[in-house]
């Protein structure tokens, strides 16, 4: 048996409504057909669930297959089977001599990786049990004393970091802290969240107007078409605005106006992609207003959803970030320099809206704001990996290299708005506003001094120490190694380690 996954579109009533989803393709009897409980899977959880989600669940469901399609004649029971493909996808299928009989040749994992793959895995296994009366691949199993430890501790942490913890039900815990999976996984290891590359600040400015520069138009007089202005959007609101690099791909023409308070600076508010307030300018035949903005786009703009359910290369994720507003389900743009950074997006906004107008590009085929203007995508949303293709290019232009760990490439943006709020000693509250995260601890990430940090600050103590002492602690340090070389030197020493 075969297997592939592939993009489809799915009817599933008479409205004629379509669901976009991954599914796995096998082949019985020499046809195709969909991998029936994975789908049905898919539909149970579709509103809840992202296509992210969908996609790893395809990925370590082939993984089983191709595993069970090699080895299963050597396993009685499923749980048999489950325990082993558990360790290959910690360990991988390549012997020491790297060589695999089975020819799978999978390469291990990280701990991090495999533990969600195979826990969602187990998930769906139970839910084919309930469904489709299987054998559960993982089973729950009586926890050992020390496992219910580990669980309750589990509770207990998860509680008193929740913002509604407690509420949490201690007679579900208790129930919960029983039981173990019959496969247990490898524990994730502990560790900072590992150092924080930001773009240099020094450099923004540089980036903007010379790396967003147009080939072919960096000497002409017409400031419209010298400049990318929709990549310097986009690169101020991340880099001054704080949002992840998806959150621009979401704007509609109608989310950036003059601030009412501050005329001369732009306010800009990513609206929910499905729940944020529609526009006021569309009424149903009936004179209501359309209620979100997923039914404003199926109301006027059939073809087009909202970009975190779409496939392929329209597709914008969304990370469910802390909304500034529950009612019409926005995040506010706080800039950071406030002022400057208002000012300056307003200015490269309304010359990219007078590009957009050179271009004859309205906004009476969709309302987003960012879109192309190049060959048959003109008019189109503008793709992601076209600004990350738009944006390493900016980043040669004026000498630097895109890389991660150097912070030059687009996540190294958001991460200087949080160092930028850990110099100015920001209230941790108030960072994670800009930052808008649900949990304050998620901030760390972006705020976390470097190890470069870390190792100035460390030095500048030690020199605070040194200052304070008659005899250097260098000094100290030099004079002991000097005598145990002496001691070294001697005959009745030379068996011993030396320095």
């Amino acid at each position: 048996m075969t297997h592939v996954r592939v993009n489809a579109t799915v009817v599933i009533d008479r409205t004629g409504i379509k669901v976009k989803i991954p599914i796995i393709l096998i082949t019985q009897q020499g046809r195709l057909k969909e991998l029936e409980p994975l789908l049905d899977y898919f539909l149970a959880h579709y509103q809840a669930k992202s296509l992210d989600w969908m996609l790893k669940l395809c990925q370590i469901v082939g993984l089983l297959m191709d595993y069970t399609a090699t080895n299963h004649q050597f396993f009685g029971t499923p749980e048999d089977l489950f325990e082993t493909f558990a360790q290959r996808i910690y360990a991988g299928t390549i012997g020491e001599d790297g060589l695999d009989p089975s020819g799978l040749y999978w390469l291990p994992k990280r701990t991090k990786t495999a533990r969600q793959l195979l826990t969602m895995l187990s998930q769906f296994s139970d839910w084919m049990q309930k469904n489709y009366g299987t054998k559960s691949l993982n089973p729950w199993r009586e926890a050992t004393h020390y496992e219910q430890q580990l669980n309750w501790a589990a509770f207990v942490n998860k509680s008193e970091r929740s913002f509604l913890g407690h509420l949490d039900s201690r007679a579900g815990a208790t129930a919960a802290a029983r039981q173990a999976r019959n496969v247990l996984q490898r524990r994730v290891p502990t560790a900072d969240r590992g150092e924080t590359k930001s773009f240099p600040d020094d450099c923004f400015l540089e980036l903007l107007f010379v790396g967003f520069t147009v080939p072919g138009k960096q000497d002409s007089p017409d400031i419209v078409e010298r400049y990318d202005w929709r990549g310097i959007c986009i690169t101020i609101l991340m880099h001054w605005g704080g949002l992840r690099v998806s959150e621009p791909f979401h704007l509609w023409v109608h989310d950036v106006v003059a601030d009412p308070l501050k005329p001369n600076e732009a306010l800009v508010r990513v609206y929910h992609p499905i729940d944020g307030a529609a526009p006021n300018d569309f009424r149903y035949a009936n004179g209501k207003l359309v209620a979100n903005r997923e039914a404003y786009l199926r109301a006027r703009h059939p073809g087009y959803l909202p970009r975190h359910k779409e496939t392929g290369n329209r597709r914008a994720g969304w990370k469910d970030p802390k909304l500034d507003d529950g009612s019409q389900n926005y995040l506010h743009v706080h800039w950071l320099p406030a002022g400057i950074a208002g000012r300056l997006f307003f200015q490269a906004w309304k010359l990219y809206m007078y590009q957009r107008m050179r271009a004859r590009i309205g906004a009476d085929k969709h309302p987003f704001l960012f879109v192309s203007f190049r060959g048959d995508q003109r008019g189109e949303p503008y793709t992601i990996d076209a600004y990350r293709d738009a944006h390493e290019r900016a980043v040669r232009r004026i000498g630097l290299r895109p890389a991660k760990m150097n912070g030059t490439t687009e996540h190294g943006h958001r991460h200087a708005y949080g160092q930028r709020t850990q110099r100015a000693k920001v209230d941790a509250l108030v960072t994670q506003k800009g930052l808008h995260h649900k949990s304050i601890e998620s901030q760390a990430v972006y705020t976390e001094p470097s190890i470069d940090q870390v190792t100035r600050a460390l030095e500048a103590t030690t020199a605070t120490l040194d200052a304070g002492r008659s005899v250097a602690m260098a000094d100290v340090l030099d004079a002991f190694l000097l005598a145990e070389r002496k001691n070294n030197s001697r005959p009745a020493a030379r068996k011993g380690i030396k320095l």
